[in-house]
C-alpha cells in the first residue's frame, strides 16, 4: 500500500521521526535468522551526535550473531502513549548496522550510552559486549491520518562534519549544565517542552539541539537554529534560558 499523502504543510515529517529516535529508550529490533526467516528483540537505545541509533549488544545475544551474518536490520521506535498505543506516532527504520571499531568514537558512544542507561555500566565493559550503529536508509513514519510518509535516510541525519567544536565541547557542556544551571534545564523541560516538574539532566548535546532525561523518560529540545561553534552552543543555550524564564513568569 502506498503512503497516504501528506496533508498537513505544517507538518515536518523527518524532524518527527529524528525526534522518535532522540527520545525513545527501547525500539524493536528485526534481524534475519540463518535461515532467512525475521526476528524480533527489545534492545536499549541511545543516538549518535549525528542521530544515528546506538545499541549496546553482546555477541552471545541471537540478534548479534544474526547481524554478524547480514547487516540489514529494521527498528522500530514509538512515542509510547499509555492506555492509547496506537494513536502515538511511530517510524520503521531500515538500514545497516555495524559494530563500533575507533577508540573516540566508542568513548563517544559509552558516554552517550551511558547517560540515558546507566545500569548498563555494570556489563558495558565485559568482552562480549560491544557498541553497534546503525546507519538508516530510511524510514516509514505512522503519524496519523494524512501522516503516513516513507523518507530517506539522509534527511534523518544531523550533519556534523562542520561542528567539530561542538562536539568536543559536548562532555564538559553537558556536565556543566547539569552541575551549574540545574535550574536552567528543569526550566527547558517544564516552560519550553511543557513537561511536569522533574529531575531532569541533559544527557546529550549537538548542533541541532539537546536530549534531557528524567528518571526513565527523555525529551528532546531542538534549537531554533544549527549551531557549529562553542560559542553558537553557548548563545543559544542562554537564550533558551531566558525564554525559559519569561515563560515561567
Amino acid at each position: 500500500m502506498s503512503p497516504i499523502p501528506q496533508q498537513n504543510s505544517d507538518f515536518d515529517a523527518a524532524r518527527t521521526v529524528k525526534r522518535l529516535v532522540r527520545e525513545s529508550q527501547t525500539g524493536a529490533l528485526a534481524t534475519l535468522d540463518e535461515d532467512g526467516g525475521p526476528y524480533a528483540s527489545l534492545v536499549q537505545l541511545a543516538t549518535l551526535p549525528d542521530g544515528a541509533p546506538l545499541l549496546l549488544l553482546s555477541s552471545l545475544a541471537r540478534h548479534t550473531r544474526n547481524l554478524s551474518r547480514d547487516a540489514r536490520v529494521s527498528l522500530l521506535v514509538d512515542e509510547r502513549r499509555h492506555g492509547d498505543e496506537l494513536q502515538g506516532a511511530r517510524a520503521g527504520l531500515r538500514g545497516r548496522i555495524a559494530r563500533l571499531s575507533d577508540d573516540a568514537a566508542i568513548a563517544t558512544a559509552r558516554r552517550r550510552f551511558l547517560a540515558r542507561h546507566p545500569d548498563a555500566a555494570g556489563f558495558a565493559g565485559f568482552s562480549d559486549f560491544a557498541f553497534y550503529r546503525i546507519e538508516i536508509d530510511s524510514a516509514h513514519l505512522v503519524a496519523g491520518f494524512g501522516r503516513i510518509v516513507d523518507i530517506e535516510g539522509d534527511a534523518l541525519r544531523t550533519p556534523t562534519g562542520d561542528a567539530g567544536e561542538v562536539l568536543a565541547a559536548e562532555e564538559g557542556a553537558v556536565a556543566h549544565m547539569n552541575a551549574d544551571h540545574g535550574d536552567a534545564v528543569q526550566l527547558y523541560a517544564m516552560h519550553l517542552l511543557g513537561t511536569g516538574p522533574g529531575h531532569w539532566q541533559m544527557v546529550g548535546l549537538d548542533p541541532e539541539g539537546c536530549d534531557l532525561m528524567d528518571g526513565i523518560g527523555v525529551r528532546r529540545l531542538d534549537f531554533d537554529r544549527r549551531v557549529t561553534t562553542a560559542r553558537d552552543m553557548r548563545a543559544v543555550l542562554v537564550e533558551l534560558a531566558n525564554q525559559a524564564r519569561a515563560a515561567a513568569v
